[in-house]
């Protein structure tokens, strides 16, 4: 039983399922629902999709994240960064609102949830750690201006592409002048009380005597009533006919389940960016499950989340939907409105499907600028000014890929962003850990404790060279510990021992094992003797297994105090 509970979380939380997770659930749904609606169709359409495939991407991979998922309260479902990657990937294959790009999106998704299925049975939820916070962080800016710049041309009527900021302001510029004054008109008003409604609205019903419940409901439902009142007034002024760019008709019912078209050369070209939406996605995804967990104590499993996002995925490839995620903002929406379980996202899934069977006909005069206006409020919120000031105060280092990812995202397109930062995030950690910080110690007076010669006023010996080495030993760093070993022997005449101090060594790779063997042997023909001390069991298990210890000139102590007692017990 236990067995299976690992791969089917409902299992565990479904024995206990009773009336108050049940009401709860329900209320949350509800709430969630209403905000899905405006999301769902505003985000396909920044996918470049028909606006009923956010709404088939808001059914079936709910329930099925439901059934695979651990996170109690993550509301899984299309997700700006996630549509404009979509979007971005898609477009250099297929022509917007043909057939073979609906058909990529399609497979796109059924590809993204395979590989997370197969990363989450093969326990490789790690990998997501090649994407340092910085990089992440970044990238979501990056494309949080990027999403906001691109529905510009919504919100002024016209026609334009691109995917990099530099293509958007061309496209802007050169057809400025076929802009819409109407629609423009439209855009703004319903940007301005989104603003109002997510700033504003919430305060002032409280003051008019709203009880909390009910301010945060209709404050979440701010879109909704936008979209409603939008339509109202395009259907009475016949704005379609007035140059207002319309929704259109959207289908009437749920899709047929099927799985999607499958072509090799296609497969092979999706495949890249299938990747980098699933890690991206998972990052994502998780971080928001592992923030709201741990506000309830409760414990999210990665490489199950894995399984969990992929079979969504797989589960909105099968009803024509496009790749999915969890979204920020729905899951602190859902967890605030006292979401319990899962099961808030199958109710969900079913208002969803409510929705998609009676009220698509009442979509075909909703204004594409409210949709815009809506994806701009959203994605707004995700550009985080104050994480680039406070990476830049911390590190230099860390600020430069964040940096490389935003400019990259901007100007070179969402995959390239990512890789830039990734690349760079390695090479500067590699540069870094081959030169790792190595302090010469001394012994604090009155203590067994050793710390750095130029921080702290401690006790040496001329005879006797601490070194402490505060990084783990590999193939890029043992150059470097080589010539620092010989320029600081070189500098003490008197010299009759080097301790290597190895409480920060991890890990001795065969690379640094034989750069120690070369220092050991080194130091045996200028008649010093090398030791080390506080070497980790581990590393120590390891060393065993090699002659290294055999033909040490020293000894291996258990302490740095230990070998400076042994070795020069006057001469501290």
């Amino acid at each position: 039983m236990r067995q299976m509970e690992r791969y089917f979380p409902i299992l565990e939380w479904g024995r206990t399922y009773g009336r108050t997770p049940f009401t709860n659930d329900l209320i949350a749904a509800v709430i969630v629902t209403i905000m899905l609606i405006p999301q769902s169709l505003a985000y396909a359409m920044l996918a470049g999709l028909p606006a009923e495939v956010g709404l088939y991407a808001s059914m079936l991979p709910l329930i099925a994240y439901a059934l695979f998922g651990t996170s109690r309260t993550l509301a899984v479902g299309p997700v700006a960064v996630v549509s404009l990657m979509t979007a971005t990937a898609v477009g250099k294959i297929a022509a917007e609102g043909s057939s073979d790009y609906l058909a990529a999106a399609v497979l796109l998704a059924f590809l993204s949830g395979v590989m997370l299925v197969v990363m989450g049975l093969l326990r490789l939820g790690f990998i997501a750690n090649l994407l340092s916070h910085p990089v992440i962080s970044g990238f979501i800016t990056a494309t949080g201006l990027l999403i906001a710049a691109g529905q510009l041309k919504h919100m002024l009527g016209i026609d334009i592409s691109g995917h990099t900021l530099p293509e958007i302001i061309a496209g802007l510029v050169e057809n400025a002048g076929a802009f819409s004054a109407t629609t423009l008109i439209i855009g703004i008003a319903v940007l301005s009380f989104l603003y109002f409604a997510r700033l504003r609205l919430k305060g002032l019903l409280r003051a008019l005597g709203a009880g909390p419940r009910l301010a945060d409901i209709v404050t979440k439902a701010g879109p909704v009533l936008a979209i409603a009142v939008t339509i109202v007034i395009a259907y009475l002024l016949d704005l379609g006919n007035s140059g207002v760019a319309l929704v259109g008709e959207i289908p009437r019912g749920l899709p047929a389940p099927s799985l999607p078209a499958f072509n090799t050369d296609l497969l092979i070209e999706l495949a890249g960016p299938a990747f980098l939406i699933s890690l991206i996605g998972f990052v994502e995804s998780v971080s928001v499950a592992q923030t709201l967990a741990a506000r309830r104590r409760q414990r999210i499993v990665p490489n199950q989340e894995l399984i969990g996002l992929g079979a969504a995925n797989i589960a909105s490839s099968v009803t024509s939907g496009y790749p999915v995620t969890g979204g920020f903002a729905r899951s602190v929406v859902n967890f605030d409105a006292g979401a319990q379980t899962p099961a808030a996202g199958a109710f969900t899934a079913i208002g969803i499907a409510v929705a998609t069977l009676f009220l698509t006909p009442v979509l075909f005069y909703l204004p594409q600028a409210t949709l815009a206006a809506t994806i701009i409020v959203a994605v707004l919120s995700l550009v985080d000014v104050a994480a680039v000031q406070r990476v830049w105060r911390y590190s230099k280092t860390d600020f430069s890929a964040m940096a490389a990812t935003i400019l990259g995202t901007l100007f070179l397109g969402v995959e390239a962003g990512v890789m830039l930062g990734v690349g760079l995030s390695v090479l500067l950690h590699l540069y870094r850990t081959s030169r790792p910080h190595m302090a010469v110690v001394g012994q604090v007076p009155g203590t067994e404790h050793f710390r750095n010669v130029e921080r702290h006023a401690v006790v040496t010996s001329p005879e006797v060279l601490s070194l402490r080495v505060d990084e783990s030993l590999y193939f890029a760093n043992t150059r470097y510990l080589e010539d620092q070993v010989s320029e600081l022997v070189a500098e003490r005449p008197q010299l009759q021992h080097v301790i290597l101090m190895c409480s920060a060594v991890n890990e001795i790779d065969a690379s640094a094992l034989e750069s120690l063997e070369a220092i050991n042997h080194r130091l045996c023909d200028a008649k010093i003797t090398l030791h080390l001390s506080e070497v980790k069991g581990p590393v120590m298990d390891r060393l065993k297994r090699s002659d290294f210890l055999e033909d040490l000139t020293g000894e291996v102590f258990l302490s740095q105090y230990e070998a400076v007692e042994k070795i020069a017990p006057n001469g501290k």
